[in-house]
């Protein structure tokens, strides 16, 4: 049962990948980009989607055992602390939203305080400067910052 099933999800997955990538074809920006545009990220995610939704189809798992409630819950719990990011994100900021998006995600998998604090705090202000800097990408700093800057 699950072999047709990671079939099924495979060939879904193929068929996402094909409109995420006829999507970001489409695109048009009216600024030239250097060397590569704004198309091309979303292209490779969908190449690399269907690439690896390939195995799903040829090589399926094994038949396993459908997870425990606990397991359920703490994926359905992981889902709303995104959902919560995604939804704070401008509000608050990057590196806000990120610190408590990395916190509650450490914490839910039974990180210390102390290594949840440290990994909080390294994933929000590095992944911030990599982003800024690195990559020279402007990310939000909150409406409650605003006034301060």
């Amino acid at each position: 049962m699950k072999i047709a099933a990671d079939r099924v999800l495979g060939f879904a997955l193929i068929g996402l990948a094909a409109f995420f990538a006829v999507q970001a074809a489409n695109l048009h920006i009216p600024i030239s980009y250097e060397p590569v545009g704004p198309k091309a990220f979303p292209i490779v995610l969908s190449i690399v989607l269907a690439l690896l939704s390939l195995v799903l189809v040829f090589r399926p798992g094994e038949n396993g055992h459908f997870p425990d409630k606990a397991l359920i819950v703490k994926l359905l719990a992981v889902l709303g602390v995104l959902v919560i990011y995604a939804l704070l994100f401008t509000q608050l900021g990057f590196i806000i939203t990120t610190f408590f998006a990395v916190l509650a995600l450490t914490k839910l998998f039974e990180a210390t305080w102390r290594k949840a604090l440290i990994a909080s705090v390294v994933m929000a202000v590095g992944s911030y400067y990599l982003f800024t800097q690195g990559l020279g990408i402007s990310l939000p700093s909150g409406y409650w910052l605003a006034d301060f800057i």
